[in-house]
């Protein structure tokens, strides 16, 4: 099979414009594609598809793909780059349909842009299909022509990155416990001889005294594991690392806090951050970025038992704070911050966490892009320009004192783990409580559950648990490898 990209015409009448690669198609084939083109309808519209069969013995179907208008760049409204985006969406397309016909093998048409084309293809293609007994046909993407196979190459390999990430949400909760993640990972970096896997035990965490991790983990049958990751790319191990942490509750119920059955199942994908962080740090190393990177994932379940936390307690995290556990369901924050503190130990570059953490963020900006609070504006400027090439974007929220307030008036402890007007602000408070765990100068908290899964609003991505934002912390992480570099 083959998918070849066309532009639409700058003016209506005007005739639609082949990418170079469909240009030498249809030279190869006399013309016939265009011909073919013009007499079957209307020019093809952005995402549309035309498949035509019998053109060339080497390519029994070939699927025409609208790319929209030729010259789209980086669109101010959007905060994207079109151009990328609009290749992404056309080339999965594209696949899919091939896949439909059981094609095994597919050349794609880098469109100009052979990375966003890989991405789409590689995107577009994953499905979660490993505990069904019928299965999708398996398809192999491949670069049509050679003259970009480097970045085709970069393409596929962020793609995989984010399609890890998706593994993991998307599996079971009895198939992702705490222990297969943190060996699932190993595994995947068992082939990289400068990365080393720490899986620490609970006798370890203990040792740290996390108290606040701890305190969730305990109500759940499944021991807790602290999984530390140490990637060193950098020219010199001793550089700061960027230090990633990721909240990793690999089923939450709720606790006592329990929440609604419906839709509970969902919740296998609550540890969203732990398997972008730990997916970015697998793409860094297959990139061989230059820099160094610390992963750091809490990973537990919250389960209400005799042992679970109750409302009402106080916990103490690992840097002496007392913490009342008013909604036993507010857990991520109780993770991360004692990760965040262990995070002080590095000397980090930046300390930048992820989360799928309120249901409020979800509510504020649906799926269209991470919610970020950081103190640093060198940080979020990083992370924005790396999410307007990825098309996978981040929204600055605010760190307002105005919301500090309402997490530390507290009448049993140093901090409340909810915010005193419940579901006011509710982001912006679980926000603030994090805060209270942080002295670094360069941190971001990430807040992903609202890009958690993808019902039909990114084109390229199929219905199911999306592994968003990791393409853009990958790119983050280039960006900052480069500037370490100059």
């Amino acid at each position: 099979g083959l998918v070849l990209g066309i532009y639409s015409s700058e003016k209506d009448e005007g005739a639609a414009q082949f990418t170079s690669a469909g240009d030498a198609f249809d030279r190869l084939v006399s013309g016939k594609l265009r011909e073919l083109l013009s007499v079957c309808g209307p020019p093809l519209k952005k995402g549309k598809t035309r498949m035509f069969h019998g053109l060339h013995q080497d390519f029994p179907s070939v699927v025409v793909v609208g790319l929209g208008k030729k010259n789209a760049g980086v669109n101010d409204q959007e905060n994207w780059n079109e151009g990328k985006e609009n290749i992404r969406a056309a080339v999965a397309v594209g696949c899919r349909q091939l896949q439909d016909l059981e094609i095994p093998c597919v050349e794609v048409d880098p469109c100009g842009d052979a990375q966003a084309a890989a991405e789409g293809a590689v995107l577009g293609l994953h499905e979660y299909n490993e505990l069904k007994q019928k299965k999708k046909p398996a398809v192999t993407p491949q670069l049509h022509g050679s003259a970009e196979s480097e970045a085709w190459q970069k393409g596929v390999i962020y793609a995989e990155g984010q399609n890890l990430a998706r593994y993991l949400m998307e599996a079971p909760a009895n198939y992702i416990t705490p222990i297969k993640f943190a060996e699932h990972i190993e595994q995947k970096l068992r082939s990289f001889s400068n990365v080393k896997v720490h899986i620490r035990p609970e006798s370890w965490i203990t040792t740290q005294q996390m108290g606040a991790f701890l305190s969730v983990a305990k109500g759940s049958a499944e021991p807790p594991v602290f999984l530390e990751i140490h990637y060193l790319g950098g020219a010199n191990t001793n550089d700061p690392p960027l230090v990633f942490v990721g909240k990793g509750v690999t089923f939450d119920s709720g606790g006592i806090s329990l929440k609604p059955s419906s839709g509970m199942d969902a919740m296998r994908a609550d540890m969203g951050g732990a398997a972008t962080i730990c997916s970015t740090i697998v793409t860094a190393a297959a990139l061989n970025l230059p820099l160094n990177i610390i992963g750091l994932a809490p990973l537990c379940e919250n389960m209400p038992s005799g042992k679970a936390n109750k409302p009402g307690d106080v916990v103490r995290a690992k840097n002496g704070k007392t913490i009342q556990v008013d909604n036993t369901d507010a857990e991520g924050r109780l993770l991360l911050a004692d990760a965040l503190c262990y995070a002080h130990n590095f000397n980090a570059r930046a300390i930048v966490n992820a989360a799928t953490l309120t249901g409020a963020m979800d509510v504020a900006l649906g799926s269209a892009a991470t919610g970020v609070f950081t103190n640093s504006s060198w940080l979020w400027s990083h992370l924005y320009e790396a999410s307007i090439l990825t098309g996978d974007r981040v929204w600055r929220m605010p760190l307002f004192e105005h919301y500090t307030k309402q997490v530390t008036d507290c009448p049993l402890a140093d901090l409340s783990n909810i915010g005193k007007y419940s579901r006011a602000g509710g982001a912006c408070t679980a926000a603030a409580f994090l805060k209270e765990f942080v002295t670094a100068s360069h941190w971001a908290h990430l807040d992903i559950a609202g890009v958690m899964s993808n019902k039909d609003e990114v084109p390229y991505l199929r219905k199911g648990m999306a592994g968003r934002p990791t393409r853009t912390l990958v790119e983050f992480a280039a960006r900052l490898s480069q500037d370490s570099h100059s």
